[in-house]
């Protein structure tokens, strides 16, 4: 079909362009998705500022909700949509042949690269619509899609990426189940959303820990259940768990303070013997590490840095629960030609402006 698709195009470090694309033709295992929201993460801080060697110029966003617009016979058969359906996108397109792959572990693909993902592909490679800030997306064949309920908002819709990551990192990789005492370190998006995972789960008590300036997102995390919450620049994290939990600390501590080294410290701290630890804010190298209370402690200790599409499918459902206010998470929504303003929105850089999740409009 002829005509021609508008996109916010990331051409060098913080710098934004509007560029019109050929409007691609789909193949047989292929589609092209109508974008309706592009949520927004620290991931596209980093691709903004140029934090890695990214692949200039370059589309963001990989948190992509949309309708399906057009769509290939061997595709349609592969993910089981059709032309209408509103699907959300995974970002990473697992290659489905590695051992990760064949056992399952698609999140853990051994023949992807950062250069391959949705809002990280550059435009260079044809036909560029790599990412969710545009009017279309184009779909690749080994893309994973979920369907979501066109009866959710959009804004909400979206929100399947960081409700998804609450999900692996709370619930999958942290086991927080019924009864369980989970400590969160941290009140952005994936936060709130580890304790809407928290909650959902079972947990009996649920600790939110951030500094001062984060008091309204504290606020915020009561409404989506959390029990207690601590503000870390003002009481001293540790005390405070040990007298809430009556000195037992946590069954789970989940770590999403990026770039907050004393955080991750202070999970080691605040786990009970046997507990486990997940490390999920990105941050620079400790100056030091506790090695010896992770031993004699027995903890568990994991990394992680993405979703599972189990983890994706659980978050939706959740969302068309409708159990949570989660509209109440969402401030702000920007266009296309406003990419550079979301971003510095999401960085702290504009006055009078809190950020929690947001998403581009096209």
């Amino acid at each position: 079909m002829a005509g021609t698709v508008v996109a916010s195009v990331l051409t060098a470090p913080e710098t934004f362009e509007l560029r019109e694309f050929p409007r691609p033709s789909v193949t047989a295992d292929t589609a092209l998705l109508r974008v309706e929201a592009a949520g927004l993460c620290g991931s596209d801080i980093e691709e903004y500022k140029g934090t890695y060697p990214y692949r200039y110029p370059v589309i963001p966003g990989h948190e992509t909700v949309g309708v399906i617009e057009e769509i290939g016979d061997v595709a349609a058969q592969r993910w089981g949509v059709t032309t209408g359906d509103r699907v959300a996108v995974e970002f990473s397109a697992p290659c489905g042949r590695c051992r990760s792959c064949r056992e399952g572990s698609t999140i853990l693909c051994q023949n992807i690269s950062a250069y391959e993902w949705y809002g990280f592909r550059p435009t260079a490679d044809a036909p560029g619509l790599w990412g969710g800030y545009a009017q279309y997306m184009y779909l690749q064949p080994q893309s994973v899609l979920h369907r979501v309920s066109p009866e959710i908002p959009a804004e909400i819709a979206v929100m399947y990426n960081p409700l998804g990551a609450g999900v692996q990192w709370v619930v999958e990789d942290g086991g927080a189940g019924i009864g369980d005492t989970v400590v969160i370190l941290g009140s952005g998006q994936r936060g709130l959303a580890g304790v809407i995972a928290a909650k959902s789960a079972g947990a009996g008590t649920i600790i939110v820990t951030d500094v001062a300036r984060s008091r309204d997102k504290l606020e915020l995390a009561h409404a989506f259940g959390a029990d207690h919450t601590i503000v870390a620049d003002e009481d001293d994290v540790t005390e405070k768990v040990h007298g809430l939990t009556g000195g037992a600390m946590a069954d789970v501590v989940v770590d999403t303070a990026a770039n907050a080294t004393q955080a991750a410290l202070d999970a080691i701290t605040l786990a009970r013997r046997g507990g486990t630890v997940v490390f999920a804010g990105m941050k620079p190298a400790l100056p030091s590490f506790p090695i010896q209370d992770v031993l004699y402690k027995y903890l568990t200790l994991k990394g992680v840095c993405g979703v599972a599409s189990g983890s994706y499918r659980k978050a939706i459902d959740i969302i068309e629960t409708g159990a949570f206010p989660l509209a109440r998470m969402h401030t702000h929504d920007f266009t296309l030609d406003e990419a550079d303003l979301a971003l510095r929105t999401l960085m702290g850089a504009i006055p009078g402006q809190t950020a929690v999740h947001m998403a581009i409009r096209p």
